[in-house]
């Protein structure tokens, strides 16, 4: 499932080459027509993330909004004024994996594409189970594969940010005193936490295991049993991880120190402490790092650097 840190880049995304545009909106697989028909021909104002959950705001009052899940994807295509990442969402990788943009027409890599022709006539017809398509006079992005996808009032999309906790890309004041009072009060494991939207909003897999990790914390410990401080510390750990996550367009947890070179980013191999290399020597200690099932999701730590107080 993508991160906040792509969620947060899709709204950029957006904003970038869809802001101030009339878009024709379209359900090219039916699912949304009604929702579509309430959103074509409006101007989309400004998109924007919290946690993984994507707002698209249109001028009239009305508001796309969109979750990914497990396998939601969109893809962009268009002509050379149409720029950014030709496809974001569900990572083909370990981690997240964009196609990043060359300079060149943004013609699309994903279902939807095929080199655009020069002189751009608008969007490919539709491959696959597009559920919706927005377009403008430069370009266009098909989503598809989303838990969710709804029109919706500024006053329901108020209402969703309510049931969510703290983003730490948003880090605004008062943030990371929500976290830690969140956090705190809960008896659940810290691994449990760091996955609860209502906790903490935008952390997933990748980030819940490295975090903990970098902090040196037993993914088990109840939350309550975690000091203020060590709470503190894990939220602005997260905040930076994530900020460079968005900065990157990957999420890479470990420091120069442990990549082959130190002049580029590293390899997908490299970019991660604990997440998908159990059985591996821990790069800290040489521990081989652990696997487990936890709440229905796979958790990876070193148990020697994240031993139980």
């Amino acid at each position: 499932m993508p991160e906040g840190h792509s969620i947060h880049r899709l709204a950029r995304q957006f904003g970038d080459v869809f802001a101030g545009e009339r878009l024709a909106v379209s359900s090219p697989q039916g699912r949304f027509s009604a929702g579509a028909a309430l959103l074509d021909g409006h101007t989309m104002v400004h998109a924007s993330a919290h946690g993984k959950h994507l707002f698209l705001h249109f001028e009239h009052g009305l508001v796309l909004h969109v979750h990914l899940g497990l396998y939601g994807a969109w893809d962009f295509g268009g002509d050379g004024q149409f720029r950014g990442a030709s496809s974001i969402g569900a990572p083909r990788r370990v981690g997240e994996r964009e196609v990043a943009d060359d300079g060149g027409p943004a013609n699309g890599t994903g279902p939807t594409s095929g080199a655009a022709p020069a002189g751009y006539g608008g969007p490919p017809a539709p491959v696959g189970a597009v559920r919706v398509r927005l377009v403008s006079d430069h370009g266009w992005a098909d989503l598809r594969g989303a838990t969710t996808c709804a029109a919706i009032t500024d006053a329901e999309a108020a209402a969703v940010l309510e049931r969510l906790g703290p983003d730490p890309l948003h880090n605004t004041g008062g943030s990371r005193d929500d976290f830690v009072r969140r956090i705190l009060a809960k008896r659940a494991p810290l691994a449990t936490l760091l996955m609860d939207q209502k906790v903490i909003a935008g952390v997933g897999n990748v980030y819940r295991a490295e975090v903990l990790f970098r902090g040196r914390i037993d993914p088990l410990l109840p939350g309550r049993s975690l000091s203020e401080d060590a709470a503190g510390l894990l939220w602005d750990d997260t905040a930076a991880v994530m900020a460079d996550g968005v900065r990157d367009g990957r999420i890479i947890t470990t420091t120069a120190g442990f990549w082959t070179r130190n002049d580029q980013l590293p390899p997908g191999e490299e970019a991660h402490f604990v997440y998908r290399r159990h059985g591996q020597p821990c790069r800290v200690c040489g521990t081989p790092v652990a696997l487990a099932e936890h709440a229905a999701r796979k958790l990876y730590w070193c148990p020697s650097c994240q031993q139980p107080a």
